[in-house]
């Protein structure tokens, strides 16, 4: 039995900021890739205290762990997240949305959870 995935399957998405990061240098960083999320991307970072301080931190963490590549930064921590513009960041809790839905099998998406909260809480509003 084959168990790879099929060449249609991607976990890995490239992306590109509406504005960018802006580095120490003064260069602008547009172009990314963000990783699809595992369990541990969600369930983790709730034991972290800046989120059980400040849920809506959560975003912050999940989105430096799922972030694989922003430019030629060598490390995309949530010192980096925490920098980027709010356009930007909506962008990517957009993406971060639309690539982790659930969807069933016909190719329609799930409902939302009955929370009204997006995959991993992270709301398009940006809320936890």
């Amino acid at each position: 039995m084959d168990h790879t995935a099929s060449p249609a399957f991607r976990t890995e998405i490239e992306f590109q900021l509406p504005k960018g990061y802006i580095d120490a240098t003064g260069v602008r960083h547009q172009r990314g890739v963000m990783r699809l999320a595992t369990a541990a991307d969600e369930i983790l970072p709730l034991r972290d205290p800046r989120v059980q301080a400040n849920p809506a931190y959560l975003t912050i963490i999940i989105l430096a762990r799922v972030i694989t590549r922003l430019g030629s930064l060598p490390i995309i921590d949530t010192q980096l997240i925490e920098t980027l513009f709010a356009s930007d960041l909506e962008h990517l809790r957009r993406l971060y949305e639309e690539i982790n839905s659930a969807e069933e099998p016909d190719g329609a998406p799930q409902p939302a959870r009955a929370n009204g909260h997006g995959v991993g809480g992270l709301s398009v509003r940006g809320e936890a």
